[in-house]
């Protein structure tokens, strides 16, 4: 019996066909994996294509590793020449190749977020640009957002003429991506750009690298941006044999810059594509199945496809509207306390899926008290610890001094008596001197104004000359040991004496660990290819599957994963579907919204539990928000309800029974108001349930309309600001058909 015998019907037509372009698309939970390495194993046991010609490139190397395992085990010897990797490991590979011919040093740095706002708070400073106006954050966006649609800072700047705020930025980007280049360094977006530009600007090399690959599939197709496009598009032109795989109802990543028009169009830009589709869930249940299609079915941007399973019904979707966050958060302790004490669940089988990061924090106060162990994903990224960030600028500064980050990082660090004042004129020399700030150390004595700092300087650069020498010579993990103990770093922290200091030395010991296991995993190990390593990891490849904790994660983060028993909390509207979203009045933000639930949905294997919360402080103000539109769009034979207070059905009349338990403040009356009759000349043209909107307020849902004297008072849950109580004749409210 074949191995590819044990595939479904679609499985095996998306194995076997292996000529010319492929769309698979492919549903969650549909084992596209499976058919990826097996369309590998078939590439290369029947067609008899040499594994080096295969390129699989996927987003996270969580999902490459599986993959690269997958591979090795089906294929054996031989498996290890297929390439298989993210697409900035691919490009980092190519670059260090061939980026010389774009006027870089192949020892390039790669630069984090942090890493990022350091050049720009540099670059706002230097051209005088208030914060304010220009946050480093939004220039940051606007910059990224450039080099996903593979825009030159020039380029930019043409297509900006005129606008003088896009201008401005336009200038920013210029000086940023010079900054940058003097440090010889690249950003994530750099990484894809400096490819796709080495690409065009190379032919032979482009070439070279379409021979290469003549068997490619892309994994995840429906997060690729245009940069991303434009790389596999050029890669893939020689010989066309292109497979990508993917589900445009899992396109959540527009903030990244993903198109979802890459998959949509994909039989346009190859008109003989052939698509297959990928129906089968072999995750879900059939009630949390058919509550995803429902939901999904919604949106008009996307392509015709209906998950089906031959898994069991399954338990009903339970629904749980509670009165603030806190009660959610003590229901989801409560829950799982109870499942893992009656029930012999574990706590790794659980995971609690949020729109925003911030809701996390009730949740953990609950779980704290509760004794409940718990991961975030998501949180403070190992590699972002100020220790670890030291000790990586050290390494940064030894495998490529250019780097000025790095080196004003550690200058200084432990103390050796360099204040700042120093490094300044050091950098104004560098800068009149155009040449790196490392260049400028080497030639203190050079400089007039440094005086007696020279000699500390001149200090500096020997210890650093010294390691450099040595990083030729020693395996890395002593290299990291030397640099501790030479510089001092370990023993200032063990006479600081404090459990954060300690906390900071396991986090040294735990790095040494990873470069002992980089260095025993690869056989040509070099300090360049341990950095590369560790700034291409992301928080989620990190997650500890077999750790005994309950998972804390946003729906953005949770793509590609699955859990026994999802709680999706927070599920109100101006919450999830976001504020954003609303307000923007497109279409399209609130079909990624919709996209997003369907991914928290299908996350989950056997239970799923959804809550919401009657009212819930956000930004230090409590919010009244009614039931998000996404609960429903889901069958009411498909939940199990239950509520404290009003009925779920009947979500409009959560605020007046929540200021009648929980706020005295709403009952009581500092005077005394006699009821008037009601004018026959106050007439409305709208009821309870309807939307309305206001003038100021915008759209907004009628909760109450009572008697008020010659008027009527109508309460109303607008979309922007919550609850408002208004005298209709001066409210002017229009019903929205």
């Amino acid at each position: 019996m074949s191995r590819y015998d044990g595939l479904n019907p679609k499985q095996k037509e998306a194995v076997l066909h292996t000529e010319g372009p492929l769309l698979i698309l492919a549903g969650a939970g549909s084992g596209k994996t499976r058919v990826l390495t097996h369309r590998i194993s078939y590439l290369i046991e029947e067609k008899g294509v040499f594994p080096w010609n295969i390129l699989a490139i996927t987003f996270t190397n969580k999902a490459a590793k599986e993959m690269r395992e997958r591979v090795d085990n089906l294929i054996g010897q031989g498996g290890e020449e297929v390439w298989v990797s993210t697409f900035h490991s691919t490009c980092v590979r190519i670059l260090r190749r061939h980026i010389d011919k774009l006027g870089y040093d192949k020892s390039f740095t790669i630069y984090d977020g942090d890493d990022q706002k350091v050049v720009i708070r540099e670059v706002l400073k230097q051209l005088n640009l208030d914060t304010k106006l220009y946050p480093e954050r939004s220039v940051l966006g606007e910059i990224s957002s450039a080099k996903d649609q593979i825009k030159s800072p020039e380029q930019f700047a043409r297509e900006t003429y005129g606008d003088f705020r896009k201008e401005t930025i336009a200038k920013a980007y210029k000086l940023y991506q010079d900054k940058l280049q003097s440090n010889n360094a690249l950003d994530f977006d750099d990484l894809i750009n400096k490819t796709v530009e080495l690409f065009t600007v190379r032919p032979d090399v482009l070439e070279e690298y379409q021979d290469r690959f003549r068997y490619i599939m892309i994994d995840e197709y429906q997060d690729t941006n245009i940069a991303q496009y434009e790389l596999v598009r050029l890669l893939a032109k020689k010989y066309r044999n292109l497979c990508v795989v993917g589900d445009d109802d899992q396109s959540i990543y527009k903030f990244r810059g993903a198109n979802i028009q890459n998959i949509l169009g994909f039989e346009k830009d190859f008109n003989d594509a052939v698509v297959i589709k990928l129906e089968q869930n072999y995750r879900s249940t059939k009630n949390i199945l058919q509550a995803a299609n429902e939901v999904i079915s919604n949106n008009f941007g996307r392509k015709d496809k209906t998950l089906w399973t031959a898994n069991d019904d399954g338990e009903l979707i339970e629904f749980h509207n509670l009165y603030n966050e806190r009660e959610e958060a003590e229901f989801i302790a409560g829950r799982i306390i109870d499942q893992i004490m009656n029930h012999g669940k574990e706590y790794n089988q659980f995971a609690i899926l949020y729109r925003t990061n911030a809701q996390s924090r009730v949740i953990e106060e609950a779980f704290v008290s509760k004794n409940i162990p718990y991961k975030i994903v998501g949180g403070v990224n190992f590699y972002q610890r100020k220790e670890i960030k030291d000790v990586l600028a050290y390494l940064k500064t030894i495998n490529n001094s250019k780097d000025d980050l790095a080196v004003k990082r550690v200058i200084n660090v432990p103390k050796r008596g360099i204040g700042q004042t120093s490094i300044d004129k050091a950098n104004d020399f560098a800068m009149d001197n155009e040449i790196d700030l490392y260049a400028a150390l080497k030639n203190a004595k050079a400089i007039p104004s440094l005086s007696r700092a020279a000699l500390k300087i001149t200090d500096f650069v020997n210890l650093i000359e010294t390691f450099k020498t040595k990083a030729n010579h020693i395996p890395l993990v002593e290299l990291i040991e030397d640099v501790l103990n030479v510089t001092g770093y370990i023993k200032e922290l063990r006479i600081e004496n404090t459990p954060e200091a300690q906390a900071r030395i396991e986090n040294i010991d735990e790095l040494i660990s990873k470069a002992a296991g980089y260095e025993e995993s690869n056989e040509e190990p070099t300090l360049n290819g341990f950095l590369e390593e560790v700034s291409l990891v992301a928080d989620i490849d990190s997650m500890d599957a077999n750790a005994n904790s309950v998972i804390l994660m946003t729906l953005h983060s949770a793509k590609g994963l699955e859990f026994p028993n999802v709680f999706l909390s927070g599920m109100e509207e101006g919450l999830f579907p976001s504020y954003m979203s609303l307000s923007s009045g497109l279409d399209e933000d609130l079909e990624e919204e919709r996209r997003l639930c369907y991914v928290g949905i299908t996350r989950a294997e056997e239970k799923l539990c959804i809550l919401c919360a009657k009212s819930r402080m956000i930004r230090g103000q409590t919010q009244y928000n009614s039931v998000s539109r996404f609960i429903k769009e889901i069958p009411k034979e498909l939940l199990k309800e239950s509520s404290s207070g009003p009925a779920v059905t009947d979500p409009l009349a959560k605020v007046k029974e929540y200021s009648k338990r929980n706020n005295t403040f709403f009952n009581s009356k500092p005077y005394e108001t006699k009821k008037m009759p009601v004018s026959n000349s106050a007439t409305l043209d709208f009821q309870v349930g309807d939307v309305v909107k206001h003038l100021k307020f915008g759209p907004g849902e009628i909760i109450e309309i009572e008697p008020g004297g010659a008027d009527y008072q109508v309460t109303v849950n607008f979309t922007k600001v919550g609850v408002k109580k208004l005298f209709a004749s001066l409210a002017k409210l229009k019903k929205v058909e």
